[in-house]
């Protein structure tokens, strides 16, 4: 901690500082709030990274700050209400949708059991009935998790929008004179910046690489196997799926590769076994773009997140691992300052 001429005193602040940050995230996990803060820190970095590419602050005016943030905050909102609602709508409708996925895992799990080694067969249900049964029981076991969603579609799409209002509204602050703070204010603002700050370099980073990530799944599943005459059902649901799971780092891949391979499996094993072979490989070449993207974003290696992911997973649910990330970059990135690591 930097000497100052009020030293404890500041010591004193960074420790209430950051106490009431940690309590917060406690707060925003436990009231099911995340997809609202997710979406406030979406839209409030979006207008800021437009806003100084097309360099607003060296508008003269300040009314035609306000007026420029304010129009680029409305576009921001607007796309990002669109793109939720058209990627919903992919995942839930049409023929190659998210139902039809489900249902093709199963019919893939039921026509392996011939192929598969016993010892692997003993693990799988024993029919769709008894897949059924298992996920209402999981969805049973983690009805609190789910709910941190919302309790509803509906619900969840209220707290994006509201979260996307807030982070306009932060956004359109940021552009107008700010009166003198107090201390504790500013402390608060730093804070609460070096957050959405984190949260700018996981959520950038991770969705380069779940972008390159599905574009590599694409290649193999719309272009390669179609060129030996291989034709797997649901690609594109596959690749969305892909791309979205990818969001979520480290785990977001072994759950859209667990996927895909099982599909494969409904081909048949040796396409399993390429499948397996083919993404092993690609995440393997992958290492380096993302220990690059990663090393020079969020600053933390592979087993650093996958900790803090297992123990926000533990307290908080599926909630905790979407929200790991960012809040683990967040303390890391303020110890740091402390030069407490």
């Amino acid at each position: 901690m930097t000497a100052t001429p009020n030293g404890p005193r500041l010591g004193r602040l960074d420790a209430l500082t950051l106490a009431a940050a940690a309590v917060l995230m406690v707060v925003v996990l436990t009231l099911h709030l995340l997809s609202a803060l997710i979406a406030g820190l979406l839209v409030y970095e979006l207008v800021h990274v437009l806003a100084a590419r097309l360099r607003v602050a060296s508008l003269g005016r300040e009314s035609a700050k306000v007026v420029a943030v304010a129009l680029l905050a409305s576009v921001v909102v607007g796309l990002l209400t669109i793109a939720v609602l058209s990627l919903v709508a992919a995942m839930r409708n049409g023929s190659d949708n998210l139902p039809a996925l489900i249902a093709r895992l199963v019919e893939a799990i039921d026509d392996s059991r011939s192929r598969l080694p016993a010892w692997i067969v003993d693990y799988l249900p024993t029919d769709a009935e008894d897949l059924r049964r298992d996920l209402v029981a999981w969805l049973r076991e983690h009805a609190s998790t789910v709910q941190g969603f919302g309790k509803s579609f509906g619900r969840g799409l209220a707290h994006i929008l509201i979260g996307m209002i807030v982070g306009a509204m932060l956004a359109l602050r940021e552009a107008t004179p700010i009166s003198a703070r107090g201390p504790f204010s500013r402390a608060v603002a730093e804070r609460a910046g070096r957050l959405a700050e984190s949260f700018r370099r996981v959520v950038f980073a991770q969705t380069w690489i779940a972008t390159i990530n599905a574009l590599f799944t694409w290649l193999y599943l719309g272009v390669a196997l179609p060129a030996f005459g291989v034709d797997l059902p649901q690609v594109k649901t596959l690749v969305l799926v892909t791309w979205v799971a990818g969001l979520i780092p480290i785990l977001g891949n072994l759950m859209s590769n667990t996927v895909i391979v099982a599909v494969s499996l409904g081909h048949s094993l040796e396409l399993a076994a390429i499948s397996l072979l083919y993404l092993i490989v690609i995440h393997k070449l992958e290492y380096f773009l993302n220990a690059r993207i990663i090393g020079s974003q969020i600053r933390s290696r592979a087993w650093e997140l996958l900790i803090a992911m297992l123990v926000m997973e533990s307290a908080f649910g599926i909630s905790g691992i979407i929200a790991a990330p960012f809040f683990y970059a967040y303390f890391k990135e303020e110890l740091s300052r402390l030069r407490m690591l």
